[in-house]
């Protein structure tokens, strides 16, 4: 039976200061009902599908997309690969070059994270202006049998661009993205272990996720 060593979390707590995509609902926490006046404490939480950090379904860049209530838990959790990638500039491409020395371990089902550490410029107007996956980059990952990305910025794709071909490809493969998540660089440890389950909400785009990676004792 495993054993963990250590955990690492890899999520945004929820707040109503918690980052979000521009234009998506404003989050907020607020009291319900107190042990006090009703006998129990109750809060109301406020959130869009993708507040914080999350997972995208396909459905949401196509119609036709698989909803989140439809995608298989087993892409949720498993093995995973961090590609550093902290050099990167604002509004730098990830590309097959900083992909190359990653190649011999990004294998069928493995998780890929990207690792920009561009979360620690919260609360600045360069946090919208972050790294992102490029095209050729996202149709690599897929043809080597990845079916589930994550990032520590907002977007996986250029935040204010017009197209989007990381979230285009994924939808139309019925695949996953995780995005806004965080502390990739606290993950010290090699084959990291990564779960990160949606809510069951049915018919819906997305969910905000708690995202978490594992190191197993040996």
């Amino acid at each position: 039976m495993h054993k963990i060593k250590k955990i690492v979390d890899l999520s945004w707590e929820f707040t109503a200061d918690t980052p979000i995509y521009p234009g998506d609902p404003e989050p907020s926490v607020t009291v319900a009902t107190t042990l006090e006046n009703e006998g129990y404490n109750l809060s109301t939480l406020v959130m869009g599908t993708q507040t914080g950090s999350h997972v995208d379904a396909p459905y949401h860049f196509s119609n036709e997309g698989a909803t989140i209530d439809q995608m298989e838990l087993d892409f949720f959790l498993g093995d995973a690969i961090v590609v550093r990638v902290t050099d990167k500039k604002a509004e730098e491409a990830i590309t097959m070059e900083d992909i190359e020395p990653y190649k011999e371990q990004i294998t069928p089902g493995k998780i890929v994270l990207f690792n920009t550490n561009w979360y620690k410029k919260r609360g600045t107007e360069e946090f919208f202006h972050h790294p992102y996956v490029n095209g050729e980059v996202a149709h690599y990952l897929v043809e080597q049998g990845v079916r589930f990305i994550g990032i520590d910025t907002i977007n996986a794709d250029q935040t204010g661009g017009t197209e989007f071909p990381v979230h285009d490809l994924f939808s139309e493969k019925r695949l996953m993205i995780g995005e806004n998540w965080a502390y990739f660089d606290r993950i010290d440890f090699e084959n990291p272990y990564i779960i990160a389950i949606p809510m069951k909400v049915v018919g819906c785009d997305g969910s905000p996720v708690r995202a978490i990676a594992v190191e197993w004792e040996d």
